[in-house]
């Protein structure tokens, strides 16, 4: 019983149209899927991927108006990597980040892969990772980018390539990774902030890493704001896998919920030894499950269970609107 690799992300936006034009118009994915938060109607849930929304290519947002900026700090995702086709392509992208005006680094090398650091509109720590480098052997394949996106396909996200974790004291994280979830540690390192230690789970390489960060000294923090991570799900196969996982947990004494029916997937969740919400999630359905694959997110999705009070959802949620984030394009 082997975890896939990463299936998704969820962080928080306060502005879900600023939102829709970043994600898809400046970095080329899909909206997928317009649905709501099922434990709170009154947000949009927003999310993004490769054509079909794969797992492991997901990156997904809650809609809450009215929260406030995110204050980083331990128990948290702190970053969050996608994966592109080569060092060329980070350097499209910087002078594609330059065009639209969006904060970035330099590429620089981290665990033997050239990254390019870059913060959303609403300052969420992102990445982008060279997935060319060296790689295990049937690691997890990438993502296939929408045939419509702005983004040509040769530099194009090609899904999630790693996350990264803040937490005060690294080894009961590890411990969890290793011993409860099956990752494997590939790396440690050391600098003048504290420890760190990258695992890796199921095929390995991109896809399928998780980068652990020791700040002892870095405030703890629960609540998540907007430009912050709510949390990092994990891939399992099918409902019966699930179900072992969800029993595993439990019987470790781990706080585990029972399966949830997310309708497109589903779901458990449990909190690290750190303090970050993790979350299994199945492969299937997917998302073209109530939609075209040629039309999806278009629309606002309802699982079968809201449908009945689509009335209501829809009277309750802001319109999303057309956003221009910038109006010279970059040269190839």
């Amino acid at each position: 019983m082997n975890l896939g690799g990463l299936h998704h992300v969820t962080a928080v936006t306060s502005n879900a149209s600023l939102n829709v034009a970043f994600y898809t118009e400046v970095l080329g994915l899909r909206l997928i899927k317009k649905s709501v938060n099922q434990d709170d109607v009154s947000a949009y849930h927003l999310f993004y991927g490769d054509e079909l929304g794969r797992a492991g290519t997901e990156m997904t947002f809650f809609d809450w108006e009215n929260a406030g900026p995110h204050l980083p700090g331990a128990g948290m995702v702190t970053a969050t990597a996608f994966r592109v086709p080569g060092r060329a392509a980070l350097a499209w992208w910087a002078r594609r980040f330059d065009a639209y005006h969006v904060s970035h680094g330099d590429i620089t090398e981290q665990g033997g892969r050239a990254v390019l650091p870059f913060q959303d509109p609403e300052g969420q720590r992102l990445e982008l990772v060279d997935d060319t480098g060296p790689a295990p052997a049937g690691g997890v394949a990438p993502g296939i980018p929408w045939a419509k996106s702005p983004v040509p396909a040769e530099y194009a996200i090609r899904g999630l390539a790693a996350v990264t974790l803040t937490v005060r004291d690294l080894a009961p994280s590890a411990a969890l990774l290793t011993q409860v979830l099956g990752f494997r540690q590939v790396a440690a390192e050391e600098d003048g902030s504290g420890r760190a230690a990258t695992f890796e789970v199921g095929p390995g390489g991109p896809g399928a890493l998780v980068r652990v960060l020791e700040r002892p000294d870095a405030p703890f923090r629960r609540q998540v704001g907007a430009g912050g991570v709510h949390h990092v799900a994990f891939r399992t196969p099918d409902p019966d896998e699930h179900a072992a996982w969800q029993e595993r947990l439990a019987r470790l004494g781990v706080g585990v919920t029972p399966v949830i029916d997310r309708y497109y997937f589903k779901s458990i969740y449990f909190r690290e030894p750190g303090g970050v919400l993790f979350e299994i999630a199945t492969d299937g359905p997917g998302f073209a499950t109530d939609e075209d694959p040629e039309h999806l997110g278009e629309r606002l999705a309802l699982p079968p269970f809201l449908e009945p009070h689509r009335a209501a959802i829809e009277a309750g949620l802001k319109p999303i609107v057309p956003v221009t984030l910038a109006p010279k394009p970059v040269a190839d």
